[in-house]
């Protein structure tokens, strides 16, 4: 038989799946995106990609919000 307990922990145990499984692919999306954003320069290119490979999951979530905004804002403005 079952009991509470261990319907948490399988519960605990696949919500935990889950978001490793998001942050993943989070992070391989971001890293594509690095590598073929074509608003970038070579040298800032290189540098995100670094970046995300280095500092994983924080390192994707700087260039989401920094990296991927940056050049394009500058780009509109000019």
């Amino acid at each position: 038989m079952v009991s509470g307990a261990e319907i948490s922990f399988i519960g605990l145990f696949l919500g935990v799946g889950l978001l490793v499984v998001a942050a993943s692919i989070f992070w391989v999306w971001m890293l594509v995106h690095a590598i073929t954003n074509k608003q970038l320069s070579d040298t800032d290119r290189i540098m995100w990609v670094l970046v995300v490979l280095f500092l994983h999951l924080l390192g994707a979530l700087i260039y989401f919000f920094v990296g991927r905004t940056s050049q394009g804002a500058v780009r509109r403005s000019t």
